[in-house]
């Protein structure tokens, strides 16, 4: 039972954790959102709720995940974790989708051969084509790890990927800095399992098309989060 020995019901946890997630809130935020609500809770409780639920929610969304494409862009971005330097590594595909985050000390060939190995094993075989800056650690992860697909490093080509990283940034932001690499990674992979689920492409579709796939999200958001 995940909610044994939890005083609040399960729809309150799964609340709290859904909008920490989904939203640039505060564990402070939403304690003020539920007292609107006539519901009592601090946010330290809040915040033990998102540490210990978030990551089960996000691996059961990544289980139920239908796949990716077959193009990953690739990209990585530096991030101050107690005033150390680190790099943050991710692979979105053609759709959007964040198929991996991953944070690591450094950028050099060992650590890009170590996020393809991790991207193989999530996408289960060799995509048909990459696109990455000309770092090259890419170059030397590409040829060793996935020789057969297409390596793009054409300017411009890796926008996608550079974009991606936008969300993480306001999140940051919003958290005043990742406050222990555990603590980024734990956050950052449930952060990208909720983005998935509810990255519906708003402006591609109608209204109504729209209002489906949204319901289609929160059904599923409520079966990763059910006891």
């Amino acid at each position: 039972m995940m909610y044994k020995r939890h005083r609040f019901p399960p729809e309150i946890i799964q609340y709290a954790v859904w909008l920490y997630h989904r939203f640039n809130l505060s564990h402070r935020d939403i304690e003020d959102l539920l007292a609107q609500r006539g519901i009592s809770v601090s946010y330290e409780a809040i915040r033990l709720w998102c540490n210990k639920f978030g990551a089960k929610y996000a691996q059961r969304l990544r289980r139920k995940h239908q796949g990716y494409g077959d193009t990953f862009f690739i990209d990585e971005v530096f991030v101050n974790v107690q005033r150390r330097q680190h790099y943050l590594w991710r692979a979105v595909d053609q759709d959007g989708e964040v198929v991996d985050v991953f944070l690591q000390k450094r950028r050099d060939a060992k650590s890009a051969k170590r996020f393809f190995k991790r991207l193989l094993k999530k996408h289960r075989g060799e995509p048909r084509r990459i696109v990455t800056d000309k770092l090259r650690s890419y170059g030397v992860a590409h040829r060793e790890l996935i020789p057969e697909s297409i390596h793009d490093t054409s300017q411009h080509a890796n926008n996608r990927a550079e974009l991606s990283h936008e969300p993480t940034r306001v999140r940051e932001r919003g958290m005043r800095k990742f406050k222990s690499v555990k603590q980024a990674q734990r956050f950052l992979s449930a952060h990208a399992a909720v983005y998935n689920l509810f990255n519906l492409g708003r402006h591609l579709v109608s209204a109504k098309n729209y209002r489906y796939f949204r319901l289609r999200a929160f059904a599923t958001w409520e079966k990763a989060a059910v006891v």
